[in-house]
């Protein structure tokens, strides 16, 4: 970073505490900046949902990604899964306190990304056009 830059932002933006403390922030950002984990948290903020309707719920999603999103949820405690002893048997799904937690983020998130959803649009051309040769997209 340049000097002019560390002048303008002396505090972090996120702090764990020292530096090496871990705070979890990568295994965070690793559930919910997966594909689909997002989208099954915010299917489940609309209330308690069985398997396929919560594979109606996020559409593109296949059966095994929905197994395997579910199974990372509920490990990290974000969602519950409860099997009802019924023929076949029937298993939903729902948002624990903690998973209702992120719910608030993901909407300011979602918020934050409706304002300057444009503006980024436009810094993005704006680029392309400054880098005609870029391979980033």
């Amino acid at each position: 970073m340049s000097v002019g830059h560390m002048a303008v932002t002396t505090e972090p933006v996120v702090s764990c505490g020292g530096e090496e403390e871990d705070c979890g922030i990568r295994e965070v950002l690793d559930r919910i900046g997966d594909k689909w984990s997002v989208l099954v948290i915010v299917e489940l903020a609309k209330g308690v949902r069985r398997f396929r309707a919560l594979q109606r719920g996020v559409p593109g999603i296949s059966q095994r990604m929905l197994t395997l999103t579910v199974r990372r949820l509920e490990r990290d405690g974000l969602i519950t899964r409860t099997v009802h002893p019924t023929i076949p048997p029937q298993v939903e799904y729902e948002l624990t306190p903690t998973g209702h937690s992120l719910t608030h983020l993901l909407k300011a998130l979602a918020d934050w990304s409706a304002e300057y959803r444009f503006v980024i649009a436009e810094s993005r051309h704006r680029w392309d056009i400054g880098h005609p040769d870029s391979d980033i997209h």
